[in-house]
């Protein structure tokens, strides 16, 4: 988590926090290579930056792989002051005791593997933990397991 920085033309810079969103939270995260639950901080959260506000106006889908992707400013032209950096937290995976004193309903969990973020994906329904048939499963769907864990 921290003030989001980007390095354009030699050098870094912030970014400003107009329509800054969890859309765009996602895409750092991915870019950063971390897992967890994006969540896009305004008004310098983590602090004021210093040297040039390079980014404004990021409006990303959340599927993007980079920012560099997303709908933007031209590189920086901006209309901000520091007090408009962006931050961002990518919480780590949550892990849930096991098993899970009060099970929710469509709750997952993952069983079996060598640390708590790996293993046999398990389904609370009904309230039973019952496993996940392979048949169709996909990188999709894990992606989906992992953010909702």
């Amino acid at each position: 988590e921290g003030r989001v920085e980007v390095y354009h033309d030699g050098k870094w810079g912030t970014i400003c926090d107009d329509q800054w969103d969890d859309r765009d939270a996602e895409v750092v995260c991915r870019q950063l290579g971390l897992s967890g639950t994006p969540k896009a901080l305004s008004w310098a959260h983590y602090g004021q930056g210093s040297g040039p506000i390079l980014l404004d106006e990021v409006q990303c889908s959340g599927n993007e792989l980079s920012l560099d992707q997303c709908k933007k400013s031209d590189w920086g032209q901006q209309n901000c002051d520091h007090i408009e950096d962006a931050g961002v937290s990518c919480d780590p995976f949550t892990v849930l005791p096991f098993p899970s004193p009060t099970p929710a309903e469509g709750m997952v969990r993952l069983a079996g593997g060598r640390s708590p973020s790996e293993g046999r994906v398990e389904i609370y329904y009904n309230g039973d933990w019952g496993t996940v048939c392979d048949d169709g499963w996909t990188d999709l769907a894990a992606q989906v397991v992992c953010r909702q864990l």
